[in-house]
């Protein structure tokens, strides 16, 4: 069945993780791969997770199933965290999945079923698995300006232009914070102008929701999502644990539906979930919902998060800093004004390689940089090199 197969092109990142594991240079400097490291350069297991599982570990004396949408005390603990108090609990239907793509992918093949003529719209750029996954539907996608690369922030103007041309029923893809790869987050000001848009146009919003906590805070970064849950009859969440509560292996995510069909949006989400995995992981997800929903382990997890953000916002100033001495510019001042782990650094693909191949520092093809994987000693090297190579 095999022999005559032609292997897919592996995915860029888990390219460079293999080529990253290949390099024998001590010096060598990973800002590719999307986890959180700290100042030590380790990804550490949370202290709110290990008394979490600890817990669990003393209390659990079954390993049977759960149900097809997963542990409801959890999704409703994701409801809480993400949509507080701007809907009402029986307008959200929620179904556990394997991690925050799994829950991608979940909406956009229900999405699929139920509106087959729908098109996508994802910001360019966007996370390289948005279009894949569509790809691999067969669904229709359209892109919509969003970033600008010679301010480093949005192009606004030609973001709303692109998306009046939406049509009832399409999805309008958008990264709740933190978005990946630009860094480069909408204010709320947009996040109005959006919802008045899907208000008129009948377009739906489907929020991937993947870095909660990593840009302004807990409240701060759910501010757009709730506003279009409060303004709208449909929105669509994918949300993930992987980033926020560290248990990126864990594989936590869930689908979060705000509609007026409640029961039936909780069985067509059973349904897609018993013919594509059957029941949801549920460790991580019973960690989750340990913690918020105990008093002291959130408040532990709360301050761990927080000191999570303030490292990445510490590395963000500190490089655009070192850019500046190194290149006697603000050309990358716009580093500091961005959230959460990405920014894209403006590099070519050539440009990338040479980074790579003479100073051991590794970056997706393109430019994509994670600002958690710099530590303070590898900052002014990172600097250094990069002034050097973009200049």
């Amino acid at each position: 069945m095999f022999e005559t197969v032609t292997p897919p092109e592996p995915d860029k990142i888990i390219r460079l993780m293999g080529m990253f594991a290949a390099d024998t240079r001590t010096g060598k400097v990973d800002l590719g791969v999307g986890v959180y490291r700290s100042p030590e350069g380790k990804t550490p297991v949370m202290a709110a997770v290990k008394q979490a599982e600890e817990r669990i570990w003393t209390a659990q004396d079954s390993k049977s199933y759960v149900g097809l949408r997963g542990d409801l005390g959890y999704l409703d603990a994701m409801r809480h965290l993400i949509l507080g108090q701007s809907v009402p609990a029986d307008r959200v239907a929620g179904a556990g999945t394997p991690g925050g793509t799994g829950a991608v992918r979940q909406v956009l093949e229900t999405v699929h079923r139920l509106a087959p003529s729908a098109t996508v719209w994802i910001s360019d750029p966007t996370w390289p698995n948005h279009p894949a996954i569509i790809d691999h539907l067969g669904q229709k996608r359209q892109s919509y300006r969003y970033y600008d690369a010679a301010t480093g922030g949005i192009d606004r103007t030609g973001m709303m232009a692109d998306l009046a041309r939406v049509g009832r029923g399409d999805l309008i893809l958008l990264h709740g914070c933190c978005h990946n790869p630009t860094g480069a987050d909408l204010l709320l000001d947009d996040w109005q102008e959006v919802a008045a848009l899907c208000a008129r146009t009948g377009a739906i919003p489907f929020v991937d929701m993947a870095y909660q906590g990593f840009g302004l805070g807990l409240e701060e970064d759910a501010a757009g999502v709730r506003l279009l849950a409060a303004t709208l009859p449909e929105v669509l969440i994918a949300a993930s644990c992987s980033k926020n509560f560290g248990l990126y292996r864990e594989r936590v995510g869930a689908v979060l539906i705000v509609t007026t069909g409640k029961a039936a949006a909780e069985g067509v989400l059973a349904g897609m979930n018993r013919q594509n995995f059957a029941f949801p992981p549920d460790h991580g997800a019973r960690v989750v919902q340990e913690i918020l929903g105990d008093e002291t382990l959130g408040a532990l997890w709360r301050g761990e998060l927080d000191g999570m953000r303030r490292t990445m916002e510490g590395n963000r100033r500190a490089l655009a800093e070192a850019l500046r001495e190194e290149t006697g510019s603000d050309r990358f001042g716009f580093l500091a004004a961005h959230r959460g782990m990405f920014s894209l650094i403006g590099a070519t693909s050539t440009q990338v390689d040479r980074l790579r191949e003479v100073h051991g520092i590794y970056l997706v093809g393109d430019g994509r940089m994670n600002v958690a994987g710099l530590t303070p000693d590898t900052i002014p090297r990172v600097a250094q090199a990069l002034a050097e190579v973009l200049a």
